[in-house]
């Protein structure tokens, strides 16, 4: 026999365990049962801490012992029950179990208690019926469909009346009060603060939620209009019972017969002091309150009777009856004194209406029986004996300030019913300072080390070529950059920045710019000791302007005969284009052009690129184009391309090519993480890989249209929509409009030109010979009833067509990334009433500014000086805003069009997951490529009863944006990234003291992805600022790519940087090794569903190897290994990159990221040596190591520097005990300072042995 039984709960220890009892039912001969226990056993559920036991499919043995499980409750009981020997295990008799978690089951938490074991084949209130053949409905729970109810005029009469129930249970509270004290009678008395009704659903085995808390009070406080706090009884002419002022809304009621509702009548009380037999006022009662239940009651629905709105009224119980609440309640009164009342009322009712929205309706089940009937029980629920645990309960309609300085009890107190009351949350505190001081929020100090967003300078401006490198390149065959007078332009100065002047672009007659960029060569730098091998081929990635994105094809690098120095700098290879058969084009570098023509501009940007050129530099990424990983990242300034009056301008750079490699995050924990600004010093890693020569030109030409196409007129500076009267923009082939005014003429057409669907009912082919002439006369006149049945079913559609397009304006909106968009909309009433016009858009994108200040602060951007109303809208429930007219009043509506979600037509990809072998070297320009993606808006302004009175169309063109900083983050795949940028201190004053207002402006982000996290907070003046990141991760080699915009004021209106930011999911693996030893471990590779030639490239070749190291066949759909050897040269916390790649299609198959934890060896010597610095031949040194084996041995040298120090032979074998010397050759340094040079000693396996440590001061 198998059975699966369920439970959940929160307890997490060790000595939680699950009682199993063994009962076996026999029968007697009359008919009875009779249970013997046959053993018992325990099953533990926490291995240790909050670690659940290993929840494996496989099944268990339980051991039984004898006797019943009572005895786990003996004080001789010793734990564990192995070592107890008052247990006796039961032979050859076990149990078989597993036990697993149960993720489905957490759907119905709310309808079973903790700690309850229930079956499938249970009934759970709530859950629906096993279907089909399953039997266990608690394998795939199901919900029932919850019904919403109100209830409402809710009141409690309590017998025989409010005031003689009130005056009794205060006399005899008071009477225990003092008997608990052991005084006498003081004067003092207990006086009620508060009534309180807990209404709850209930499904007969918990609440399904939290009960709410009403506050009551007495009808005639009601009638007079004030609520003095309860302090007095009512008068008794006065209404005699306690009503809720507002009505209780019950969402979680489901049709099922064990639901109903519960409630708990409860008063709070404190004691009060008198002064010369008066009463104390309120204020001076005591602070410390009891609360005591007195009536409950409950109501069970049925459903499919009745009405959908009912009156209610049932009994309340007392005493000690079992409730669900499963507290103590006030007893009922004595039978002696309701004579005059019957037995369903002597504890008192509640009444109240109740009302549903759904299809099933709620009716009553209890109502008030005749007196002369004996079924007077109300109706009850199948009750748990253990009481419910609920979370704390919500603030429900009338909760009260009191709440919060009522206490319970005791501190150690159980909470009654199993309710979590609001109060006793709050009762570990003071209750002054609980009700007065809210929590505070500390200071925001986010536990990621910052990011410096300073990215890559580009301080280099000018070339360090000597004039023979410079005449070598000159004469490498690169294409000549001519003007427009088709003559070639020299290398010149760039303008200093101290003296641009705008003024002279503006009057530039050359307002064409014709951007040329040309990538010459790429060489390596000698200051920096890369670690990864020099690329063979690379491509590089970046993005000029709001041009897209560009990702050029591959280049190789090629060796000239003589090669290009620079400086330290080594030899220089030449760029030369792989065609697709793999030979190299002619002639060498990579050449791009871009054509900024105003015709092509919006209005006014003219004068935005001449500013970006100005102020923005161009970052360009560099790959390997074999392996596809990151080379390095370069900048340049674009203020070289100012031509400031002259006709054209060329320049030659000479770019620093670095790679910055940040080191896994530090967490700041414990007290650091509550201190102010507390953060920790990042360790980040910059390495010099290169130097990237590039040529940038810029030549003028006269401002013309491109030859094939009409003169388009630039887009209208007005930010004012006119209203659409008189407008006759009516479309082609409808009528012949002669009207002057409108200024367009249109020509009419046929019906069957404009509508396809007539034109083939007309000449759908006709069966049978060729008619004759009156054949022919009967087709014409069906065709003829055809087209008057047409333009009769069409005629209304087509007057509702030209009456909207007569009252219908259009704005063509052009997009930018986050920069908002600002234009007014002149709307007029036509009619001689006044009317209240209702605005509605089909876009959240576009918005009605509701502000004035918002709305004030886009006029002065845009420099309008049109009027701005106070409080001109009025929000309806649906937030639709409205605006009241006057008769034939004119007023002007704010719009804003603001988007924050990058268009992927726009912004194409770039990166390493592919190469664009498509890319053109021609001419790039700002043509009218939007108007395929353009997206219409429209919007409608409608009076009572849904008629237009005006409709304004938006055309939304998006544009491209400009990228000001790019990041790229690798991160394992399917997790969550967190970084913290900080902001550059942009505004900030030289010298300005630390915390002096006046510096730092407060920043604001937004970002094109919403499901990215991505918030600033400031930490005050002078203080830095920082942006907070949390990205998911996508799978393994997924490429996510978001941008952040940056503003500087509260409205968002233009952001003042564009950040692009690229987060690489790689596969994770974490690796713990020690430096200089070899670590191994294998990778499992997934063939594609066809074959492929692969090759594994590492970012670190000289610490990561990898078998097999060349090409190899990957099969389709197979699985082959990859084995990986390890050999850190440096202690601490690095990345490594690893990545597939299709050799052929050099396509990106699977990345991984190493996670390495390197431990430093120990170090058995140390030594000291001083060098000079700056050149020389270097320095040979010895020393010895000694076999302290008996046996010969081989032994392997490396070091943690090879760049710096070299091994006469790179393995040795020793004899036992015997002493070798090893030979060292320290290269020269070129920089001074202090070196600490590692030597690892290894055995065969390649495993330490023993580490010399050899400082070296190059002096």
């Amino acid at each position: 026999m198998q059975q699966t039984v369920y439970f959940h709960t929160s307890l997490n220890h060790t000595g939680i365990a699950a009682v199993v009892e063994v009962v076996v039912t026999a029968g007697n001969g009359d008919g009875s049962s009779q249970h013997l226990s046959c053993g018992f056993g325990l099953i533990p559920l926490f291995a240790s801490g909050s670690e659940a036991t290993d929840p494996a499919a496989e099944d268990r043995t339980l051991k039984l012992y004898h006797g019943t499980p009572r005895a786990l409750l003996h004080p001789r009981f010793q734990d564990p029950m192995e070592k107890n020997k008052y247990l006796t295990v039961m032979e050859k008799s076990h149990l078989q179990y597993s036990l697993k978690p149960h993720q489905p089951l957490e759907m119905i938490f709310h309808l079973l208690p903790e700690n309850l074991l229930v079956s499938g084949q249970q009934n759970i209130p709530g859950v629906l019926p096993a279907c089909g053949d399953a039997s266990d409905c608690l394998q795939k729970p199901r919900l029932l469909q919850p019904v919403t109810c109100y209830l409402e005029r809710l009141s409690i009469r309590l017998h025989p009346s409010l005031e003689e129930f009130e005056e009794e249970l205060l006399d005899l509270l008071n009477s225990d009060r003092l008997l608990k004290a052991n005084a006498a009678p003081d004067g003092a008395g207990v006086v009620v603060r508060e009534r309180r009704l807990h209404v709850g659903v209930h499904n007969g085995l918990c609440f399904v939620q939290a009960p709410q808390v009403a506050v009551l009070v007495p009808e005639a406080e009601v009638a007079r209009g004030s609520c003095p706090g309860g302090l007095a009884p009512a008068a008794r002419d006065a209404g005699q019972a306690l009503v809720l002022r507002s009505r209780i809304h019950l969402s979680e009621m489901v049709p099922h017969p064990a639901f109903g509702v519960c409630f708990q009548l409860e008063y709070v009380f404190c004691s009060m002091g008198r002064a010369g037999g008066k009463a104390l006022p309120s204020g001076a009662c005591s602070e410390a309150t009891e609360m005591c239940s007195v009536r409950w009651a409950v109501w069970s629905p049925a459903l499919g009777t009745g009405e959908k709105e009912e009156e209610v009224v049932l009994p309340l119980r007392g005493g000690p009856h079992r409730g669900p609440c499963q507290a103590l309640v006030y007893r009922t009164p004595p039978s002696g004194r309701s004579s005059c009342q019957g037995k369903h009322v002597e504890s008192g009712t509640v009444q109240f209406h109740v009302s549903t929205d759904s299809e099933e309706h709620l009716v009553t089940a209890a109502k008030i029986p005749d007196k002369g009937r004996d079924a007077l029980e109300p109706p009850t629920l199948s009750l748990s004996p253990q009481a419910p645990r609920v979370p704390a309960s919500p603030q429900g309609p009338g909760l009260s300030v009191s709440q919060l300085s009522a206490m319970p009890r005791g501190k150690d107190q159980p909470l009654e019913g199993g309710i979590t009351h609001l109060e006793a949350d709050l009762g570990w505190a003071d209750p002054e300072a609980c009700a007065e001081e809210p929590l505070r929020a500390l200071p925001f100090a986010p536990l990621q080390v910052p990011v410096a967003a300073l990215g890559i300078q580009a301080d280099s401006s000018h070339t360090l070529l000597s004039r023979a490198a410079l005449a070598r390149l000159h004469t490498a065959g690169f294409p000549e950059i001519l003007d427009r007078h088709q003559e070639p332009v020299g290398i010149s100065e760039p303008v200093d920045l101290a003296t641009f002047s705008p003024q002279l672009e503006e009057a530039d007659p050359l307002q064409g710019n014709e951007i040329i960029l040309q990538f010459l060569a790429f060489g390596r730098d000698a200051r920096g000791h890369a670690e990864g091998t020099w690329p063979r081929t690379i491509f590089l990635t970046f993005q000029f302007y709001r041009f897209p994105p560009v990702t050029t094809p591959r280049l190789q690098l090629v060796s000239t005969e003589r090669g290009l120095a620079a400086g330290p700098a080594l030899q220089a290879q030449l760029l030369v284009r792989v065609n697709k058969d793999g030979t190299l084009g002619r002639p060498p570098g990579l050449q791009l052009k871009y054509m900024v023509d105003p015709a092509f501009l919006r209005a006014g940007e003219q004068r935005w690129f001449v500013r970006y050129l100005a102020e923005h530099s161009l970052q360009i990424d560099i790959w390997d184009g074999d392996s596809l990983l990151l080379v390095g990242s370069a900048a340049v300034r674009l203020q070289p391309l100012l031509r400031q009056g002259r006709e054209a301008i060329r320049t030659h750079h000479e770019l620093e090519v670095a790679t910055t490699e940040y080191e896994p995050d530090v967490t700041v924990m414990g007290q650091e993480a509550l201190r102010h600004g507390a953060l920790r010093p990042l360790g980040v890693r910059v390495a010099l890989r290169g130097r990237l020569h590039l040529c940038m030109a810029n030549v003028g030409h006269l401002c013309e249209e491109p030859p094939g196409q009409l003169p388009s007129p630039l887009p209208s500076r007005s930010r004012i929509v006119p209203a659409p009267d008189g407008a006759c923009v009516i479309p082609a082939g409808s009528w012949l409009s002669r009207d002057t005014a409108c200024g367009q003429v249109s020509q009419a057409r046929r019906l069957v030109e404009v509508d396809s669907e007539l034109a083939a009912a007309l000449r759908a082919p006709r069966p049978g010979p060729r008619p004759g002439w009156q054949e022919q006369r009967a087709l014409r006149m069906r065709d003829l009833q055809i087209i008057d049945a047409y333009r009769e079913h069409t005629k209304g559609e087509s007057i509702s067509r030209v009456l909207s397009q007569a009252i219908t304006a259009t704005r063509t909106v052009h997009a930018v990334l986050g920069t908002a968009e600002f234009f007014e909309f002149t709307l007029k009433n036509p009619y001689g009433v006044q009317h209240t016009v209702t605005i509605e858009v089909d876009h959240p994108e576009l918005s009605v500014i509701l502000d004035p200040r918002e709305w004030r602060h886009f006029k002065e951007l845009t420099k309008s000086v049109t009027p701005v109303e106070e409080e001109m809208f009025h929000l309806r429930d649906d937030l639709r805003p409205q605006v009241y007219l006057r008769p034939n009043e004119t007023v002007r509506i704010p719009f804003k069009y603001q988007t924050f979600s990058a268009d992927p037509a726009i912004v194409a990809a770039q990166g390493p997951a592919g190469l664009d072998t498509s890319a053109d070297t021609g001419a790039h320009s700002l043509g009218q490529s939007g108007a395929a993606r353009m997206k219409h808006i429209q919007v409608s302004f409608q009076v009572s009863g849904g008629k237009p009175i005006a409709l304004l169309l938006v055309k939304v063109e998006p544009q491209p944006h400009v990228v000001d900083q790019t990041f790229r983050f690798y991160h394992p795949e399917l997790t969550f990234l967190k970084k913290t940028i900080r902001l550059p201190p942009w505004h900030t004053l030289p010298g300005t003291p630390v915390g002096m207002p006046g510096g730092q402006p407060e920043m604001f982000v937004r970002c094109s992805d919403p499901n990215i996290i991505c918030e600033t907070k400031s930490m005050g003046p002078g203080e830095p600022q920082d942006i907070f990141l949390k990205v998911a991760g996508g799978p393994s080699p997924q490429i996510k790519k978001f941008f952040v915009a940056i503003y500087t004021d509260s409205w968002l209106a233009v952001p003042v940087q564009i950040w692009q930011f690229y987060l690489h999911s790689l596969q994770r693996l974490d690796v713990s090794c020690t430096a200089g030893q070899l670590s191994r471990l294998s990778l499992l590779l997934r063939g594609t569903p066809a074959p492929r030639r692969v090759r594994a490239f590492t970012s670190h070749p000289h610490e990561l190897q990898v078998d097999p190291d060349g090409t190899f066949l990957l099969p389709a759909n197979g699985i082959q290994e990859l084995f990986v050897g390890v050999r850190p040269r440096r202690a601490g916390s690095r990345f490594i990159y690893l990545n597939l790649v299709d050799v052929e299609s050099h396509q990106l198959l699977s990345s991984w990221l190493l996670c390495l934890a390197c431990r430093q060896p120990l170090i058995s010597k140390a030594f000291e040596i001083s060098l000079p610095a700056g050149g020389g031949r270097g320095c040979n040194k010895r020393i010895t190591y000694t076999n302290p084996y008996p046996a010969p041995r081989l032994y392997f040298l490396s070091t943690n520097r090879p760049d710096l120090l070299q091994f006469k032979e790179d393995s040795f074998e020793v004899a036992g005990g015997q002493v070798y010397t090893i030979g060292l050759r320290f290269a020269p340094s070129q920089e001074l300072g202090e070196e600490e040079i590692l030597i690892h000693i290894n055995d065969h396996e390649d495993k330490n042995e023993e580490t010399f440590c050899v400082k070296v001061l190059y002096q």
